[in-house]
């Protein structure tokens, strides 16, 4: 009689537990309902693209108004939120359209980052080798002892020690030392020969090889095109926004791993340890501290205050922007003409565009 009455409330004890974790999930669903929502991806070569509304997402609908008005005082042509994958917002100024394509500028750097990703994680590359192994001897003017301790390591963190103050040819004569590797981070075009060292690796053209492994694989459009010693990206706004969403997944494209995922972590993480705020060509929020291009100085505080502390951007001159932000589930697309002057990376437009967007999203 005893255990048949122990088992009874025992019975009871699990029934009530199981209620009351029913009635939290539901609270929690109910108070933020994208919160139990599958992460979607857009298909391949269609236009189709699943959309959520503001007021589903419990945004505050009446910020929308101001946040666009400085988008389009701000010289921009396009802005797009995705929040799960959905389009929220998807915005175009200027007669910019949906089919328009615009430069990427630095924020491209991403792009050669997660193709030397897919490089290494087929077996034609490895990032810690010297640069040399692949583009042979002499694609610097260093003497040769420090050419080989270059390797494509630093190229992706800005710390290989060639002198940043000679401009944007990566000739070799105008590739001269200034520091040794690791000891000097500094924003360099240097990291343009990633792109020789893959194709020179892989037997293919950079833009064979790109196309192949990464913009047909996410249904991506767009071109690299020669602008005088740089190799820049132009695509439509939504391609952008593709690559967002890729990186918001870590790499993954619903299901399938375009580039490893502990590769894409170290992308995305403090990458060395004197600019705290860079990765692997990617900019990285919520540090301590920060390095600008152009500049040896060190600033304390996060890159981007008003932004959360998990974001990390890819950020092209004149202000092309790419920030995913993994707590919210969001890919912020920014695309235009400089909201004030000439950048190389981050300004002022940052920080006051984070507190509209904030305004909206919180």
């Amino acid at each position: 009689m005893y255990l048949k009455n122990s088992l009874s409330t025992v019975t009871l004890l699990i029934a009530l537990l199981s209620c009351s974790s029913d009635d939290v999930a539901d609270q929690n669903q109910a108070e933020n309902p994208q919160s139990q929502e599958s992460m979607y991806f857009p298909p391949l070569n269609s236009n189709d693209w699943e959309t959520k509304s503001v007021t589903s997402l419990g945004w505050n609908q009446s910020k929308i108004p101001d946040l666009l008005n400085y988008l389009q005082t701000k010289n921009s042509k396009s802005f797009i939120i995705l929040q799960n994958g959905r389009i929220v917002m998807e915005n175009y100024f200027d007669s910019h359209t949906s089919s328009s394509v615009w430069y990427w500028a630095s924020a491209g750097k991403t792009l050669t980052s997660t193709v030397t990703g897919i490089a290494e994680q087929e077996g034609f590359i490895n990032i810690n080798h010297k640069v040399s192994d692949y583009i042979g001897n002499g694609w610097t003017s260093e003497p040769l002892t420090k050419e080989n301790l270059i390797t494509c390591k630093h190229l992706l963190t800005m710390t290989s020690g060639l002198d940043d103050a000679l401009g944007d040819n990566v000739a070799p004569n105008n590739l001269q030392y200034k520091a040794d590797v690791e000891t000097r981070w500094a924003y360099h075009n240097v990291y343009v020969k990633l792109q020789d060292i893959v194709s020179q690796a892989t037997g293919k053209t950079w833009s064979d090889y790109f196309n192949t492994k990464l913009r047909d694989k996410i249904g991506m459009n767009g071109n690299w095109i020669q602008n005088g010693d740089n190799s820049v990206y132009w695509s439509n706004t939504r391609s952008m926004a593709r690559f967002g969403l890729l990186a918001l997944n870590n790499g993954n494209w619903n299901g399938s791993q375009i580039v490893n995922a502990n590769y894409f972590n170290n992308a995305t993480n403090t990458s060395q340890n004197i600019n705290l705020s860079y990765g692997y060509l990617w900019w990285l929020n919520g540090k301590t501290s920060y390095h600008l291009p152009q500049s040896q100085l060190q600033f304390p505080g996060k890159l981007i205050p008003n932004a959360p502390d998990d974001m990390y951007c890819a950020l092209g001159k004149n202000d092309q922007k790419i920030y995913v932000v993994p707590s919210k589930k969001l890919v912020i697309i920014r695309m235009g003409n400089a909201a004030d002057n000439v950048n190389l990376a981050l300004s002022d437009f940052d920080d006051v565009l984070w507190q509209k967007i904030n305004a909206v999203i919180n």
